[in-house]
């Protein structure tokens, strides 16, 4: 695992230092302009990203959810950071520890790094599609940073029936009728970028996606789920891509896609 892995990793257990002691109150709830929940731990976790990713790559623009809410769209024709410093605020909301800090680097329009973390659960996931993917564990970032049962992480072989990983709070018709041309063994739910992790650690096979999602939603799952040898694709078999700013929908919004290890 390289220096670099290592510092998004310190990034990500920093800002979830700030999440858990906010997850630990009665925190307020907004609504953004796209009908979205937002918390303090949202904006106060960002910060603390932002300034971690500052001192590490200042010459690498960093498109942040928050930021971006606010229209501070910075350009990304070459590398970039994607950022999203809680995935699953609804999970959050709920406080079943669903949610996760994702933080990417894009090279080419494509992840080729990222890291995921779980603070209330404390999974920790890391992928380099250059060296590798990992999983460990870190009980509560505010104690330690240290990291436990840490092992590099595969995707595995498929047989003839699939195990599908979906969202807890997001369900389509046109995923069930995709699943149709399958069979499908198993079907598990989790919330947030946690799909993408199960997929990588061998857990699941297929993550068909057919709602609204953000490039600093996949990024990091993305880049965890190539580095243990799977792909996300869009519908029509296209390597889904980042950097998608100019579209008529929004800036960073994602077509439909399916994650698998296939």
């Amino acid at each position: 695992m390289t220096p670099f892995l290592k510092s998004l990793i310190e990034a990500a257990l920093c800002a979830s230092e700030t999440i858990l002691d906010i997850y630990e109150t009665d925190f307020d709830v907004e609504i953004k302009g796209d009908d979205s929940p937002v918390t303090q731990a949202d904006k106060a976790a960002e910060a603390v990203i932002l300034k971690h990713l500052a001192a590490l790559a200042p010459d690498i623009p960093v498109v942040a959810e928050e930021s971006a809410a606010e229209g501070n769209i910075p350009d990304v024709d070459g590398d970039f950071f994607l950022v999203d410093p809680l995935d699953g605020t609804k999970e959050f909301i709920k406080k079943n520890g669903e949610f996760t800090v994702n933080i990417a680097l894009i090279r080419d329009n494509v992840p080729v790094m990222g890291v995921i973390f779980t603070p209330a659960k404390g999974w920790l996931y890391a992928g380099d599609v250059s060296t590798g993917c990992w999983q460990g564990d870190v009980a509560d970032p505010r104690t330690s940073h240290a990291i436990e049962n840490w092992h590099e992480i595969k995707t595995r072989p498929t047989t003839d029936k699939v195990d599908v990983v979906g969202s807890r709070s997001h369900h389509t018709p046109e995923a069930e009728a995709y699943l149709k041309d399958f069979t499908v063994g198993e079907q598990k739910s989790i919330g947030s970028s946690l799909k993408f992790c199960l997929l990588a650690a061998g857990e699941a096979d297929l993550y068909p996606r057919f709602g609204r999602t953000m490039e600093w939603d996949t990024a990091a799952g993305d880049a965890i789920l190539s580095a243990a040898g799977g792909t996300v694709i869009t519908p029509d078999g296209k390597r889904l891509q980042y950097g998608k700013v100019v579209q008529d929908d929004a800036p960073f919004a994602n077509p439909f896609f399916i994650a698998k290890t296939f």
